[in-house]
């Protein structure tokens, strides 16, 4: 039996043959919306300009916040969790969460878009993107670089791209295209040999992700404090999953920069939490 992100590849690579079939990536660009990032100034400093984005767009607000003495909050639009089920009802506005997010001070908005398995899709992260100015992460399970090239068409920022998913091949030329499309991306890996790919291609972003994809329900909150010293300096380091309440993230270890949150978020007001989590405050450092 194939384990549980196996099966989520195997569906990202046919939905992936099937989108190249009714448009390739060059249509796919040359048709997006002039105004994709139309959305005039942001509210942290040095902010994008109407009408591009910034390519370090995602990464520099975390800078912002690090240099600043605050964890950075990346707060999750996520309608289903694999391993809970649903948490949006049926309908529900990713606009309207994002929203609350932003208000609430998120540091950046991360919007899933896989739709089998998270419920996601492409058109809440367009939505996001027309609702909010924060810098946006689309995350996905990315097999291709044609999701990479919907990504930005849709309005994202960066892109989540999984080490245990990627060859190292693939990480450096995925990386590259985001580049070349003016976003950055958040390597990611919960496997310790997987970690230490994603800190060697080379990205200034890494994720450590408590929850074990191959089996969701398997969430290991030490994961952070047994990887965090593999990260180069200067590399910004992202915990992912598992994180609850302010406790837990206070409890991280102080090499983290940003949390991503998403279930708790999801499940009631997110006001709350997210305005403890992005008051936290943290040693200064450039």
């Amino acid at each position: 039996m194939t384990d549980f992100l196996e099966q989520v590849v195997a569906s990202r690579r046919a939905y992936v043959r099937a989108a190249k079939a009714r448009r390739s990536e060059d249509e796919l660009l040359r048709d997006m919306p002039l105004n994709a990032w139309a959305r005039g100034p942001v509210s942290w400093p040095a902010g994008r300009l109407a009408g591009g984005p910034e390519a370090d767009a995602f990464e520099r607000v975390l800078r912002h916040r690090k240099r600043n003495g605050h964890l950075a909050v990346i707060a999750e639009v996520k309608r289903v969790s694999p391993a809970l089920g649903r948490l949006a009802p049926q309908g529900a506005s990713a606009a309207v969460q994002a929203m609350a997010y932003e208000a609430a001070g998120a540091a950046a908005i991360s919007v899933l878009v896989e739709p089998e398995f998270w419920g996601g899709s492409l058109e809440d992260l367009a939505a996001v993107r027309a609702a909010v100015s924060l810098p946006l992460l689309c995350k996905d399970v990315i097999v291709d670089e044609y999701q990479i090239a919907e990504a930005r068409a849709a309005g994202a920022d960066a892109v989540l791209l999984i080490a245990e998913v990627l060859s190292d091949a693939e990480l450096q030329r995925f990386h590259r295209r985001a580049a070349e499309l003016q976003m950055g991306a958040l390597v990611e890996a919960h496997e310790s040999v997987a970690f230490g790919r994603a800190v060697a291609c080379g990205s200034p972003l890494v994720g450590i992700n408590a929850r074990n994809l191959r089996l969701p329900s398997d969430i290991d909150i030490g994961r952070a404090r047994q990887l965090h010293t593999f990260a180069k300096p200067g590399q910004i380091v992202v915990a992912e999953s598992g994180i609850a309440s302010v406790d837990d993230a206070r409890l991280l270890p102080a090499r983290v920069d940003a949390v991503l949150v998403g279930t708790a978020l999801m499940r009631g007001d997110p006001g709350a939490l997210l305005t403890g989590l992005a008051g936290i405050r943290k040693a200064v450092s450039v």
